[in-house]
């Protein structure tokens, strides 16, 4: 049998390598137009900061070193112009010379990923503009960089590769500017998770434009709808990727609203003996059922085995993705998986939200630091569906830990019986998962009410701060009641029962213990989300837009 790869990287060599261990007789051939098959797509940010410094590192599979290991024909510097899936052939270009042939093919596996949007804006063209995909985009803008001695970078797009790329540039004693065009970074975060990366890109010295677009490029500015005009010597474009599959338009194979190729769990197309995987499939999310672009490695490979055991006739099936991720950003760790807010209202799916701060190991162990997760569930009986956690240390084994409940279709009852491994340099006796559990499960029967930061700053309810008096000098939330939590319950005749109070502390669980107290005494009370660090870190990053 004759298989046809168009694509390298992690789908199609991933494909390659499995095949031959199926089978040694298959005659195999993987065409890709770029020079490496097999490189650290997620490590490119890191060289260009000097955090990786030997190139070869890059490298994880040569052509000739693929071919020797797995018999496979790699043809690199060949493009596939269109297929033919009547008579089963590819018409393939070599890009060095122009040369033209036709191949036939049994299977044919589309793997060609997804490549860089542009816009075609005023100056897109210019010398300084770059996009980040392969080792060739990241050995010229390497070079660029020093060539030109470049001193300002702006960087269009505020998702994870344009935050690797900012801190990156940042590194190297570049002024960087980000400019982000919706409200908040990363898109898959919430607008209130996403205020603590916007503070802390601040704090490092990253300018941060949000709500803004770039509208023309010159040679030395970039130009905002606004009219502002921001001085650079280098530009990347991180806007968001597409589908690479316009080589598909008369090929007959479905493709979805976004061009992506529909596929089965199989990795099946439509048309027999043509599969698809990788950035340019759709796959089923694993929550909302709908079929989507998730453009991760990890998903990628997972498909790699499931289509070559497809193509062996074997019964593998892909189960589908939920977007868990992860990105350091400066000194803080951001990590996703499943739903977020904005999707569920976009599904007008019921849910409800819980917010946990905790430490990521022992108080009393030194070096313990923040972790702030949150949570959405099921109204009707807790079923996890999506979590974000935000933190500099811990937050991977967190994150994978309620990934892998949200996979299973776990609830947050579930997360309080997880027993965790303790020692006080690695977690805690109630690890910050257990925590999320508890938290959640109060908010599910209605123990307590959270409020987030943005319904409390427009919220008219009293504030009742019930922190210490050496945190209050700290800060505080506008016009406060003050009464410290160890005085609530001789002093609570102070209060009004006729007020709503929106009780406060630092992280959240002395607001807890008051409104416990309170709402037990008749009082109409909720419990600020997060406490006063939760809202300073969204009151910060608001007023500074």
């Amino acid at each position: 049998m004759k298989i046809c790869i168009v694509g390298g990287v992690a789908g199609g060599a991933g494909v390659a390598a499995r095949l031959r261990r199926h089978d040694e007789n298959h005659t195999i051939i993987m065409f890709e137009k770029g020079e490496h098959i097999s490189y650290a797509n997620c490590g490119l940010p890191y060289y260009i900061g000097d955090v990786i410094t030997d190139e070869e590192e890059l490298y994880l599979q040569t052509p000739e070193g693929f071919h020797d290991r797995f018999n496979v024909d790699v043809r690199v510097f060949n493009e596939i112009v269109s297929v033919d899936t009547q008579n089963k052939q590819l018409h393939v270009r070599n890009v060095v010379n122009g040369q033209e042939t036709i191949e036939n093919y049994d299977v044919l596996v589309l793997s060609p990923g997804a490549k860089p949007m542009v816009f075609p804006l005023p100056g897109i063209d210019l010398p300084h503009i770059f996009t980040l995909r392969n080792v060739r985009d990241t050995l010229n803008i390497k070079n660029f960089i020093k060539k030109n001695r470049v001193k300002k970078a702006v960087v269009i797009g505020g998702g994870y590769i344009g935050l690797e790329m900012a801190e990156n540039l940042h590194r190297l004693n570049i002024m960087t500017t980000i400019v982000e065009a919706a409200s908040h970074v990363v898109n898959t975060l919430d607008d209130d998770m996403a205020s603590i990366l916007h503070n802390q890109i601040r704090e490092h010295g990253v300018g941060l434009y949000l709500n803004s677009k770039a509208v023309a490029f010159n040679q030395y500015n970039v130009v905002l709808h606004t009219g502002e005009q921001i001085a650079a010597d280098l530009v990347l474009l991180s806007i968001g990727v597409s589908p690479e599959t316009a080589f598909l338009a008369d090929s007959g194979i479905a493709l979805g609203p976004r061009k992506e190729i529909l596929t089965d769990s199989q990795g099946k197309t439509n048309i027999d003996h043509v599969y698809a995987l990788g950035d340019a499939a759709a796959v089923r999310h694993i929550v909302s059922n709908a079929s989507m672009i998730i453009p991760l490695a990890s998903p990628a490979n997972k498909q790699a085995r499931i289509v070559a055991d497809a193509i062996a006739g074997k019964s593998s099936f892909y189960k589908g993705s939920q977007g868990t991720a992860i990105a350091q950003v400066f000194d803080k760790v951001v990590a996703v998986t499943g739903e977020n807010e904005r999707s569920l209202q976009m599904q007008n799916r019921p849910y409800l939200t819980s917010v946990s701060v905790n430490y990521h190991h022992a108080t009393y162990y030194p070096g313990a630091e923040r972790l702030i997760i949150k949570c959405y569930f099921t109204p009707d009986e807790g079923k996890l569906l999506g979590a974000q956690i935000i933190g500099s240390e811990g937050v991977d084994k967190r994150i994978d830990t309620l990934a892998i409940a949200i996979r299973y279709g776990m609830k947050v009852t579930d997360l309080q019986d997880f027993e965790l491994a303790y020692a006080p340099p690695f977690g805690s006796a109630k690890d910050p998962v257990n925590m999320a559990g508890y938290v959640a499960e109060n908010v599910l029967i209605g123990k307590t009410r959270q409020i987030l930061p943005m319904q409390l700053m427009h919220s008219q309810a009293v504030k009742l701060d019930v922190r210490d008096e050496d945190e209050v000098f700290e800060g505080a939330m506008a016009n406060s009641v003050y009464i410290p939590l160890p005085q609530l319950r001789a002093r609570m005749n102070e209060l009004d029962k006729n007020q709503t109070y929106i009780i406060y502390c630092a992280v959240g669980l002395r607001g807890y213990l008051a409104e416990q107290i309170l709402r037990q005494n008749g009082f109409d009370v909720y419990n600020a989300a997060g406490g006063y660090y939760f809202y300073h870190e969204y009151l910060s990053s608001y007023t500074n837009k």
